[in-house]
């Protein structure tokens, strides 16, 4: 079965195969839910839950500073690591580790992060949720081929295959790779990504873009934090040093030899796309945190930051802690997407969905002492329902954090300012085809030319579950469905969970950066199998 064939003879939300693997009523859930992805099981035993020490990823020092600017460099090579005890695994990394090391940065400097390629395929970088010149923002045809290789070929090739395969899949007709190659975009060896860091302090991450494969290079271990810190957010007393902690989530599905499996429908990854059964998202059974399966954390009776980040390519969490403290509010979120919120909301559980970031403050003394905390997805199975584990200390600890009740004055976006409404519908075609506004991604096409420095609204509209990025700018969630915003949508935001059958409303503004720049479904299977626009600011 060909995947038209299997997309237009399957289920609204999710394929036969994937309603298959379900018992009824989990298959109805996910139906009624809209929640996508069909599960990989590893074909190696699985570690025990909440024996490995949580992992914090190093922070990259400078190579050199200046007045003005922080330059970095960073090597993406593989490396063979040690993510599932006893077993070695090889990765795509960035600098020899997964996650790649964190940027700690200061909001004014300007950062210029260079790139060498050592990978065996080329790669493009976006920071995601980057304030970010067209240039630098990681547009998935600017590509960055290996050390070595030749620049004419290897260049056609890479997106040759990439346009051969979107169109072998997704009806793209005779596009070949003279359609997306643009030499002028295109280096050989290393790139410097600029970043002028005009915006405020926020959790950020850095990951692989290349048009069509951004999904295996995700899962193969392209990521990483990049953090922006600024006085507002350093004058409030909120949990820092040791008690700061980034979390990266992802889930991941071993092979018997101890590599990452991931059902690609060409192994070499020479033509993208996953195998027919895996076309709506694919998800691992076994949970990442700092790339450590199922970790503990000891931690304090105090309060600490938790940084979250839904790097799965395509698994939603519902995330709470289990015992929940006495009183509940578990977690009072102090910041979103594009940084902190005008004052925290207490949560007794969030809903992150993949390249979402939630900021977090758990306050342990609120547990007895010695006691074993779980972080739950309950939107998990199995072993997908357990997370990590927090080991609350016995001994008496110093704690001077606070959570304001007013944490900054957000800048809110006025409707009555925006010039036009755009709507985008994204949406399976009748071709079976992941499309927005029944378009496929043709790069250089753009759906929308917003003016710079001008506000739009944005409707989102959906079939199944997609999360929504848009680059270069953040947005305001103005509604869902037509009524208020929902629970996980205050402040600033570059990803929107635009659930099963559902319309979401944004405010965007257009600042500082002309440009080609991109929107498209977060679900990395998705986003490979076309479902991305280019929007140009003028």
């Amino acid at each position: 079965m060909n995947r038209r064939r299997f997309l237009g003879a399957g289920a609204a939300v999710l394929g036969a195969g994937a309603l298959g693997a379900l018992t009824v009523p989990a298959a109805a859930r996910l139906l009624a839910e809209g929640r996508p992805g069909r599960l990989l099981s590893s074909d190696v035993p699985l570690p025990e839950a909440f024996q490995v020490p949580l992992p914090v990823p190093a922070v990259l020092a400078p190579a050199r500073s200046d007045a003005t600017a922080d330059y970095y460099e960073l090597t993406q090579r593989t490396a063979r690591l040690e993510i599932l005890p006893g077993l070695r695994t090889e990765a795509w990394t960035y600098g020899g580790s997964y996650p790649g090391p964190t940027l700690s940065v200061r909001s004014g400097r300007r950062t210029v992060v260079t790139h060498r390629n050592e990978l065996p395929v080329p790669t493009v970088v976006h920071l995601h949720g980057g304030h970010t010149p067209a240039d630098s923002d990681g547009y998935p045809v600017d590509l960055v081929l290996p050390v070595g290789s030749s620049a004419d070929h290897l260049a056609g090739r890479a997106a040759g295959h990439a346009m051969a395969g979107m169109g072998g899949m997704a009806g793209m007709g005779g596009m070949t790779g003279t359609d997306a190659a643009d030499p002028a975009r295109t280096v050989t060896g290393t790139r410097a990504y600029t970043y002028p860091g005009h915006q405020r302090a926020a959790t950020l991450w850095y990951h692989d873009h290349r048009m069509g494969f951004t999904g295996p290079a995700v899962w193969r271990g392209l990521s990483g934090f990049h953090l922006v810190h600024d006085d507002e957010e350093d004058a409030l007393p909120l949990p820092r040093g040791e008690r700061d902690l980034p979390l990266m989530l992802a889930d991941r599905a071993f092979a018997a030899d101890g590599s990452l499996a991931y059902p690609a429908a060409d192994p070499e990854l020479a033509v993208p796309g996953v195998t027919d059964e895996y076309m709506n998202g694919v998800l691992g059974d076994v949970i990442l945190v700092n790339g450590a399966p199922w970790p503990r954390a000891a931690v304090d009776r105090a309060r600490y930051r938790l940084r979250l980040l839904n790097a799965s390519n395509a698994r939603l969490y519902r995330l709470e802690l289990d015992p929940q403290p006495p009183g509940g509010d578990a977690l009072v979120q102090i910041g979103g997407d594009g940084g902190l919120l005008e004052a925290p909301i207490a949560h007794d559980a969030v809903e992150i969905a993949p390249a979402e970031r939630f900021d977090l403050v758990v306050d342990f003394s609120r547990y007895p002492p010695g006691t074993a905390v779980r972080l739950m997805n309950r939107f998990g199975g199995g072993r997908t329902e357990e997370v990590m584990l927090f080991a609350v200390g016995s001994r008496r600890v110093s704690d001077d954090s606070a959570v304001p009740e007013r944490l900054c004055t957000l800048e809110r976006l006025d409707p009555e300012d925006a010039v036009t409404t755009r709507v985008f519908g994204f949406r399976r075609s009748r071709d079976g085809d992941w499309t927005i506004n029944n378009r496929l991604y043709r790069p250089g096409s753009a759906l929308a030319r917003p003016a710079l420095g001008s506000t739009e609204i944005w409707r989102f509209f959906s079939d199944v579950h997609h999360p929504v990025h848009v680059h270069l700018n953040p947005f305001q969630v103005l509604s869902r469905n037509g009524g208020d915003p929902g629970p996980y949508d205050a402040g600033w935001k570059d990803t929107v969970d635009l659930r099963s059958a559902e319309a979401v409303e944004v405010l965007v503004r257009f600042t500082d950066h002309p440009g080609s720049y991109m929107l498209h479904c977060h679900n990395l299977e998705h986003e490979d199998m076309a479902m991305m626009a280019d929007f140009v600011v003028e």
